[in-house]
């Protein structure tokens, strides 16, 4: 069920424990050849391709298209809430349902600056209730839910998600061809960072001059595909999870 299609007596008579997922993206930089709505358009397909295959068991938000973006702002055409608004803000759109008793509540991902104060929403959101035993919030980020591509299929160059990379651009290529500038001319931005396993605090200028990380040159629409199905299956997968099981561990 799409939440704007809704009228308020159809959510009212929902069943408490029918999932909400709220898909979050971003309006950022994507270098020079991919436009500022690629987190965007990505997670919409997604959420769309696994839409249709849940038909009316879940209630899918519109999708939250200003994401925790400051790291990009270097680069004109970014737009971002700060940290601490961001995270307020997600918890405010949660807690529109609990106030409804609501139980289910999934923070659906697809910008890699809002995962750490997506979690943080959750984490302040679960302590505030922590009176309420019924409920099972998550948050998810779309590519980070068990499909490895490098490991289904050896075309895959790499290994893990960049921005504006082979997988992004592949997905834009499927979805939005026309939107996708000249991508085998760029160079290579190393995804490594010289620190890991510790956390470095950057912003993208720190990483890359031309605001994309990684290598896109080896984008195919072909790839696009298989990465679109992919990581919608794993979003459908989570949610027969969420509605497979009682809100309430203790009682499975």
């Amino acid at each position: 069920m799409r939440l704007a299609d809704a009228k308020w007596p159809e959510v009212a008579a929902l069943s408490r424990d029918t999932p909400v997922v709220i898909p979050i993206a971003a309006m950022e930089q994507h270098g020079h050849h991919l436009p500022l709505f690629t987190d965007s358009l990505l997670l919409g397909e997604i959420v769309r391709r696994a839409a249709q295959r849940l038909e009316d068991r879940v209630l899918f938000t519109p999708l939250l298209w200003l994401g925790n973006s400051e790291h990009h702002l270097d680069f004109p055409g970014t737009m971002t809430a700060s940290p601490r608004v961001y995270l307020d803000l997600l918890k405010d759109l949660v807690e529109n349902f609990l106030f409804h008793d609501l139980t289910r509540i999934v923070l659906l991902n697809g910008h890699g600056g809002n995962i750490v104060p997506a979690q943080q929403a959750l984490f302040e959101l679960r302590q505030k209730y922590r009176h309420r035993d019924n409920l099972v919030l998550l948050t998810a980020t779309y590519w980070t839910l068990g499909t490895r591509p490098q490991e289904r299929d050896r075309r895959f160059v790499q290994s893990r998600m960049g921005h504006a990379c082979e997988w992004e651009t592949s997905m834009m290529l499927r979805l939005a061809p026309h939107l996708v500038g000249d991508y085998t001319a760029v160079r290579a931005v190393p995804q490594e960072d010289d620190f890991h396993p510790a956390h470095r605090a950057w912003i993208t200028k720190d990483r890359s001059e031309p605001g994309h990380i990684g290598d896109p040159r080896h984008a195919s629409a072909e790839k696009g595909e298989l990465l679109l199905e992919w990581f919608a299956s794993d979003v459908v997968a989570l949610l027969e999870q969420l509605l497979a099981v009682s809100s309430r561990p203790d009682l499975d």
